[in-house]
């Protein structure tokens, strides 16, 4: 029988590492995401803006590879954290080698970002980058029509059409919405191992024809759990799937416990926010809470409260609070107007009835609700079945694990059965 697996510290940081890092020979990054802005079409240019968090601890710079073929022009780097600008210079590949990036690649240059802070131990430094191309290949006039052909490596993209034009053509499954500005927006998570050879293509609305932003009353789901599917969902609302940075991953124990070590990361983003709220799911127990802030490595206070003591504490959860609700609480300084913190949550969850031994096999029977979701199976263990599509890999503990990326807005029912090794 195969003894309980409970990863120590650093063990746990190091596979938190396999599941979340491209890795490279000197540069590991993660959470990337690219929002193209098409700009006028006799310019043939485009706008990114551009999301990474570099990941090599101690590292001082980023480098970001600018694409050959293209003419680029870079605007402003600043650091996601601070909200405070960067300094950066654009190098050879010469200069990045000696600088560090051992795999440069020849005849290419790089934006050589310099960090606010070097990357703290299992953290992140959160950059934006903000540049303009001009690339005849990627962006071109067909008659009346304009296309965007560009193969995009990068898993999490957004591409925002000239003002007043309609989409006409997008050849990978995307999300489509209106800016704030309403211009068309097309965005996708690419679920593949491969890069996606986008096509996108638009034309001109007529010149008395204008995108716009009806006001719209709040949509209204109703009293059940479930919307009413007889009626249209007038003034719904979605959020880009794509942009959304929140990732999980659960280290299944071994199921006679109901118990898994699970990690999530979230950004707080709003202006005076001093809290985060983690509202223990129905049937699940949480124990052991702990919370990085990723920019700095700062630990924060963390504390957890069950029924009266949530009110009495002044904590808002904006629902019912019921004599068994749970609340792990994480406690950090209030975010300053241009700055944001991505928080590392650490925690173990008991859930007797949705992870069980069955027939002498391993269930798991977990509803999620972010965008990208991994399930690392306990030792001992192989797996058998996997409603839901999963991208699946061992690592170098021979640990079977199961990446799940939800590309909808709403949850995935996953249900997974193990059987044991020996």
């Amino acid at each position: 029988m195969a003894t309980n697996f409970i990863p120590s510290k650093s063990l746990f940081f190091l596979f938190l590492m396999l599941f979340s890092i491209h890795i490279q020979a000197q540069q590991t990054q993660t959470d990337s995401y690219t929002r193209y802005e098409l700009l006028d079409p006799e310019t043939q240019s485009f706008r990114i803006i551009y999301d990474v968090s570099a990941t090599t601890a101690g590292a001082k710079y980023y480098w970001n590879t600018l694409r050959r073929g293209s003419d680029h022009t870079v605007d402003k780097v600043w650091d996601l954290y601070s909200g405070k600008e960067l300094k950066w210079k654009i190098v050879d590949n010469k200069v990045a080698k000696q600088n560090g990036l051992t795999d440069a690649s020849e005849d290419t240059d790089y934006l050589q970002v310099t960090l606010a802070r070097p990357v703290p131990e299992g953290g992140q430094a959160r950059i934006r980058i903000d540049k303009t191309y001009k690339d005849t290949a990627s962006y071109f006039k067909d008659g009346t029509s304009i296309v965007f052909s560009r193969t995009l490596g990068i898993k999490r993209n957004s591409i925002v059409l000239p003002k007043d034009y309609e989409l006409t053509h997008c050849n990978f499954p995307s999300q489509v919405d209106l800016t704030d500005d309403a211009r068309i927006k097309i965005s996708f998570l690419n679920t593949g191992p491969t890069a996606v050879p986008l096509i996108i293509k638009a034309k001109p609305l007529a010149n008395n024809v204008t995108v716009k932003l009806p006001k719209e009353d709040p949509y209204k789901p109703g009293t059940g759990t479930t919307r009413d599917q007889s009626k249209a969902r007038l003034g719904y609302t979605f959020s880009e799937r794509a942009f959304q940075d929140r990732d999980i991953v659960y280290f299944l124990q071994q199921p006679e416990t109901h118990s898994f070590l699970l990690y999530h990361d979230y950004t707080e983003t709003r202006t005076g926010m001093d809290r985060y709220l983690n509202i223990v799911r129905t049937g699940s127990k949480a124990s052991n809470p702990s919370a990085i802030i990723l920019d700095t490595g700062e630990q924060l206070k963390v504390e957890s409260f069950i029924g009266d003591a949530i009110t009495k504490r002044g904590i808002d959860i904006n629902t019912e609070v019921k004599p068994d609700t749970e609340v792990v609480t994480i406690w950090f300084d209030p975010v300053k107007e241009g700055e944001s913190k991505r928080l590392r949550i650490t925690e173990t969850y008991t859930d007797p009835n949705r992870y069980v031994v069955y027939k002498d096999q391993l269930v798991w029977d977990r509803s999620f609700g972010r965008n990208r979701n991994t399930v690392v199976l306990p030792e001992g263990w192989f797996l058998t079945t996997s409603s839901i599509p999963a991208v699946i890999s061992q690592n170098e503990n021979g640990l079977t694990s199961l990446r799940f990326v939800n590309d909808r807005p709403d949850n995935i029912d996953v249900f997974i059965k193990a059987q044991r090794k020996n």
